[in-house]
């Protein structure tokens, strides 16, 4: 029976069933006030590091990322971005790969891997989750909907933490990334860059480095406020 309840809680859920199942609503349409602050982000100012970083991974995806399976685009090209995003640990920041969370929310037992989870804590213990990334390789998607499990990791970490705050996120399918916020039971999706666009790349930093002063700013003292 316990086998048969852990069964169930690994479900691949669709992004429709979550939302018929928890009340959510999505925005595609327009963008909410978070979401203009989010993508109005500056162009990033790249040292001569970091520019000859960026032109290599853009380089390197520009011919190769049609090709690539799920960890050669993690390895090979998101992980880089994220760096130059500066979504690094310090400062009672947390960040972890494949990390799995669960929670009981609304009486059903959710259970997600986070791709990228951007958290407070320290080491491998998370107090509060901000920051949630999904991705899969076009056409071969062999563990359920990013934006399902994007929402998932969302709604588990409204359930633990300890004050609701507004989550972050990024859904990414190949080379296009698109950034979400959930808001309660509110969603909002912008919409989709190409990062093999070096135009849309260097956004797709601004818009990380962004959340970056978002959190250090307002959501991680938000957290000391209240905890």
């Amino acid at each position: 029976m316990a086998k048969k309840r852990q069964q169930d809680a690994v479900k691949n859920w669709r992004e429709g069933e979550l939302v018929m199942a928890f009340g959510l609503t999505p925005n595609r349409s327009s963008k909410t006030s978070l979401m203009e602050e989010w993508l109005g982000a500056s162009l990033p100012i790249l040292n001569d590091v970091e520019q000859s970083i960026f032109r290599k991974i853009l380089d390197r995806a520009t011919i190769h990322i049609a090709g690539w399976e799920e960890e050669d685009l993690k390895v090979k090209f998101i992980g880089h971005i994220l760096e130059l995003g500066l979504l690094e640990e310090g400062n009672g920041i947390v960040t972890c790969f494949d990390k799995t969370i669960s929670a009981t929310v609304q009486n059903v037992q959710l259970i997600v891997k986070s791709d990228f989870m951007v958290a407070s804590g320290f080491m491998n213990v998370i107090k509060q989750p901000f920051f949630h990334f999904q991705e899969y390789k076009p056409l071969i998607n062999p563990k359920g909907e990013p934006m399902a499990q994007l929402l998932e990791a969302f709604l588990i970490a409204q359930e633990k933490n300890e004050i609701q705050i507004p989550l972050y996120g990024v859904e990414v399918i190949g080379k296009h990334w698109s950034f979400v916020i959930m808001e309660g039971k509110d969603y909002c999706i912008s919409p989709a860059y190409d990062s093999t666009v070096k135009e849309d790349l260097l956004q797709i930093i601004g818009i990380l480095r962004k959340f970056r002063e978002i959190l250090e700013t307002r959501l991680m003292k938000a957290g000391r406020v209240e905890g």
